[in-house]
């Protein structure tokens, strides 16, 4: 099922499956979209959630309590239905709750609860992970959002950037299968603007760490037309194209990171892991603004 927010400005649509945003439309912009359309011949996504785990584990499979479990690469949330908690003219509430299905390959009691707010052009999506079990909650969660990359007819990818609003340096961490190998490469130093090309892509994500910035801008420099991404506090981000020719470009914020290359770990030893005591809650959020 597909839910909508809408205003003067914007009209949002998020489907009950996998509590996921397919569409946000700026109305006043002859109904500009801005989210990737998930055709399912490129990539049949449009900003799916990342629960309980981000990335790729070694194996697929993971350790906990001397027993060997398997998740698929960003979890099960992202195909799994959610319940509608409460809805407004400008809120959404979604819920996923642990079942009997999920415990099979991730052993913990948990509610995860997904809003969504709308504000003028302004996007806000809000976690709330709860420990409703008598043991410990060990989870990582990320958002995926895929842009539509041109914007606009006669627009090309590389006529993109991404805008920086200070000069920042970073380096991206190493891939390889979707694990992390250990290995760095700088990508940026003190600049503002980094330009799009396929090849920026072509060694799979550019995944970043310890970076000193709170959000990105996606701009067009023939149009002018933006998309911008603020996640204070997330210490990990992504950011992805599915190759050459792909129109569009995810910005990830993360709070949780892709294993690295070598044996399953024990899940609490993995990087980007969270603990929650029962009872307790984690609680987060990003913002998309379309401009």
């Amino acid at each position: 099922m597909t839910y909508t927010l809408e205003n003067e400005l914007c009209r949002v649509q998020v489907q009950t499956h996998g509590a996921e945003l397919s569409s946000f439309v700026r109305k006043d912009l002859d109904n500009l979209e801005y989210i990737w359309e998930a055709d399912p011949a490129v990539w049949g996504r449009h900003a799916p959630v990342l629960f309980p785990i981000v990335g790729r584990l070694p194996q697929d499979t993971y350790q906990h309590q001397d027993q060997a479990y398997q998740l698929p690469q960003h979890g099960f949330a992202r195909d799994q239905e959610f319940r509608l908690v409460r809805q407004t003219a400008a809120e959404l509430v979604l819920e996923l709750q642990a079942s009997e299905a999920t415990r099979a390959v991730f052993p913990f009691g948990f509610s995860l609860q997904i809003s969504y707010r709308l504000a003028g052009s302004q996007l806000t999506i809000s976690w709330d992970v709860r420990n409703v079990d008598t043991t410990e909650l060990l989870f990582s969660i990320g958002a995926h959002p895929a842009f539509r990359c041109p914007l606009l007819p006669g627009e090309t990818f590389q006529d993109y950037e991404f805008v920086f609003d200070h000069p920042v340096s970073f380096e991206r961490y190493l891939l390889d299968g979707g694990l992390l190998t250990g290995q760095t490469e700088p990508v940026m130093e003190q600049q503002t603007t980094l330009p799009l090309s396929y090849d920026l892509f072509a060694q799979d994500a550019l995944v970043l760490k310890h970076f000193d910035f709170t959000h990105i801008t996606l701009r067009s420099r023939q149009s002018g037309r933006a998309v911008r991404v603020r996640f204070d506090g997330f210490p990990y981000l992504g950011l992805w194209t599915k190759g050459p020719g792909a129109p569009f470009v995810c910005i990830e914020p993360w709070h949780g990171i892709a294993g690295s290359v070598g044996a399953p770990v024990e899940l609490a030893d993995k990087e980007g892991i969270l603990a929650l005591e029962p009872g307790q809650q984690f609680s987060t959020s990003y913002s998309i603004t379309v401009e």
